[in-house]
């Protein structure tokens, strides 16, 4: 980990500055609204030109604002700075275009930390491949726990520019950000950061591995108190000690096992910290039990540690961490038990959309049932297979790229009983329920954790998630 002092220059007058917004939707439209109410001139390209997008254009327009759509790939005229939609993926002909012209490249985050004020609330960033949205929650819980007044905002679907321009006063902000809001956002500074753990994922945005994790660690930059990783991806540790961080930065580790000096962890069921307590190589603080973590999974265990360590790195108190997560319910669809029919749990997790997510998932119950399969997104399945083998009771199968699990289970599980569902209309899920409950016992845990994406199917995971709870209901009438 080096260590440098960091400074960022804020542009202070944007009077006449020729900006291009790159996309209309959640993040462009608020950026060409607030660079022309600062008095630039902005003009928003888009490659689309559907209904949706000509209803979006007149309302800018009407404000002054140029659009130009069905061409999001030349450079406008006169740009001086190009203002990206996180995720215009960075091979766009318009960046190769800026990058030739030397122009700088923004996402909506480097905008919004760029327009903060000098008074502005510190940011507590959070990313990695999965438990992002829920470990920011549990950050913000427990900050508020602590009577501080804080937000979770960023890719959470809170705008970190309504939050840093806004009427609210902030005392620190629990920010998640993508590996693609990263990507753009080149001068942000963290107070303290977390990467949660790293898997391939979006390669095809990112164009490898090694780009992707690139991006991912970022968030490390310029960290003025701690660097947070996960003691158990040695990968988020690698990150930590490539970043150049202020004096005085500290790594701090989370593990689900003893810490060590300098790291949070649990032991005999307690979550305790070893990094911000005097003398840490003799001292331990208790922060809470496991039982205060919903649901105690062990990686949402994880999730609570890093949110704990975030907190703590802030100065929050220990019975803030402990009250902040009793306080937390996670969202929908996030490892949540929906019913006990007949003595058998059905859980559903339906956000487990690629195989890192659903390993955790299915590491969480010792006798399982699993309902997998959907949108692949090229990920493969044998290592997650064969490292769950031994907890299936049985898999039913439903969606586009279920051959790839069943092939899978062939190689690594092929006494695991199987049944393909080779359908794909409404009525699937509940024929998909009705399956699971015929390989279960009782003690058995019916787990929906599909690993893979849900559009083949369904609208978003948020509808297949909602379909399987709807099945379960009607099984136990």
């Amino acid at each position: 980990m080096g260590s440098r002092k960091v400074t960022s220059s804020v542009p202070s007058d944007w009077q006449g500055k020729h900006v291009t917004v790159a996309g209309l939707g959640v993040s462009g439209i608020p950026a060409a609204k607030v660079l022309h109410a600062r008095g630039a001139n902005v003009t928003v390209v888009n490659d689309g030109d559907d209904a949706r997008a000509r209803e979006q254009a007149a309302e800018l327009e009407a404000l002054g604002i140029t659009v130009r759509l069905g061409d999001g790939a030349t450079l406008p005229e006169g740009t001086e700075l190009v203002v990206t939609a996180p995720g215009w993926k960075p091979d766009k002909p318009l960046f190769a275009a800026a990058r030739e012209a030397g122009l700088e490249i923004w996402g909506d985050v480097e905008l919004a930390w760029r327009l903060r004020g000098p008074d502005a609330a510190p940011w507590l960033a959070i990313t990695g491949t999965n438990g992002k949205t829920t470990t920011t929650q549990m950050l913000a819980s427990i900050l508020k726990a602590a009577g501080l007044r804080t937000a979770a905002v960023g890719n959470i679907g809170v705008s970190l520019l309504d939050a840093v321009l806004g009427d609210e006063q902030y005392d620190v902000l629990a920010v998640e950000l993508s590996s693609y809001q990263l990507h753009w956002a080149p001068s942000l500074r963290a107070h303290s950061a977390v990467v949660l753990n790293l898997a391939p994922d979006h390669l095809d945005w990112h164009g490898s591995m090694e780009a992707y994790a690139a991006d991912k660690g970022r968030i490390y930059e310029g960290n003025r108190v701690a660097c947070v990783y996960n003691v158990a991806d040695k990968a988020t540790e690698d990150l930590v000690r490539e970043a150049d961080v202020e004096e005085g930065c500290r790594a701090v580790g989370f593990t689900l096992g003893t810490p060590a000096p300098s790291q949070l962890g649990v032991v005999e069921g307690i979550l305790v910290d070893r990094a911000f307590v005097e003398d840490r190589h003799k001292n331990a603080q208790e922060l809470a039990e496991i039982s205060d973590v919903n649901p105690p999974a062990p990686h949402n265990i994880a999730n609570a540690l890093a949110a704990a360590a975030l907190a703590r790195a802030f100065g929050v108190p220990a019975r803030a961490v402990r009250d902040g997560l009793r306080d937390f319910t996670p969202d929908a669809h996030r490892i949540a038990h929906v019913a006990d029919v007949d003595a058998v749990a059905y859980v559903d997790d339906s956000k487990a959309t690629n195989t890192h997510a659903a390993e955790a998932s299915l590491a969480s119950y010792e006798s399982i049932v699993w309902i997998a399969g959907g949108l692949a997104k090229g990920a493969t399945f044998d290592e997650l297979v064969a490292k769950s083998a031994k907890r299936l009771r049985g898999v039913v199968l439903i969606g586009q790229d279920r051959a790839l699990i069943r092939e899978a289970l062939a190689r690594h599980a092929p006494e695991v009983p199987v049944v393909d569902l080779d359908r794909t209309d409404t009525g699937a899920m509940l024929a998909a329920v009705q399956e699971a409950s015929r390989l279960a016992v009782a003690g058995d845990t019916v787990l929906l954790a599909p690993a893979c994406a849900s559009m083949d199917m369904f609208a978003n995971y948020n509808k297949r998630g909602d379909a399987f709870a709807e099945a379960v209901r009607e099984l136990g009438s």
